[in-house]
């Protein structure tokens, strides 16, 4: 069973696009293998919507707070605290029933999850496979090398980065702003390909596409 961790610099950054790519492309072509997405925690609103709309697989929600903020300050606005036990119990389940689970994170590689653990704690400790998505923008660098860091520092299994283009830009402007040569001198960490800018983000054929131009071999 194979299993991979949809990680982020940050939010807002693509990993429900690389997520949505990856399922497109694996339920067209290994239709006859099963596949699950599960969403680590979620606050606040959430995609449960935009995947269930679109893919007829399995989503997993196993933990769920109201408030749109880190899960231990929303579990704390309800009086609670966050159980990571139903989220472990769930993954291991997915992990034997299914030929593929994609994990979809929350935040960035150091966004909290308990008031203990980040998402990088929790990626080593659990031993996932991981892939870091990136949008590209000023700054954009500086977040993907101090990511990179801390996924060494938490000795997690970083397969790659994934660079999205929230925006239309240019070649040259993409150059600019994340530099796929002086990115990978930088974190020692292989830039495995880039998301274009969809007009579109529930088109399959253009998330198809997506994830096509993507090193599925480094992925899945």
């Amino acid at each position: 069973m194979k299993s991979l961790l949809i990680a982020g610099t940050n939010t807002d950054v693509g990993k429900t696009i690389l997520t949505a790519s990856l399922t497109a492309y694996f339920l067209k072509y290994h239709s006859q293998k099963s596949l699950a997405i599960l969403k680590l925690i979620q606050t606040g609103i959430g995609d449960f919507e935009f995947y269930s709309n679109l893919f007829n697989c399995q989503i997993v929600v196993p933990l769920r707070f109201n408030a749109p903020f880190a899960p231990p300050i929303s579990a704390n606005l309800e009086g609670k605290t966050v159980d990571l036990k139903p989220v472990w119990q769930e993954l291991v389940k997915l992990q034997q029933e299914k030929d593929l689970v994609l994990i979809e994170a929350l935040g960035g590689l150091g966004s909290p999850v308990t008031e203990e653990l980040t998402v990088a704690d929790l990626a080593g400790e659990w031993r996932l496979d991981t892939v870091l998505v990136a949008d590209v923008r000023l700054g954009a660098i500086a977040q993907i090398v101090a990511n990179g860091a801390l996924a060494r520092q938490s000795k997690v299994k970083l397969k790659g980065i994934i660079l999205n283009c929230t925006s239309e830009i240019s070649q040259a402007e993409l150059e600019n702003l994340a530099p796929k040569n002086l990115i990978e001198k930088l974190t020692n960490i292989p830039v495995l390909g880039i998301i274009p800018h969809l007009k579109d983000c529930q088109d399959l054929d253009q998330l198809v596409a997506v994830a096509s131009n993507l090193e599925l071999e480094m992925l899945l």
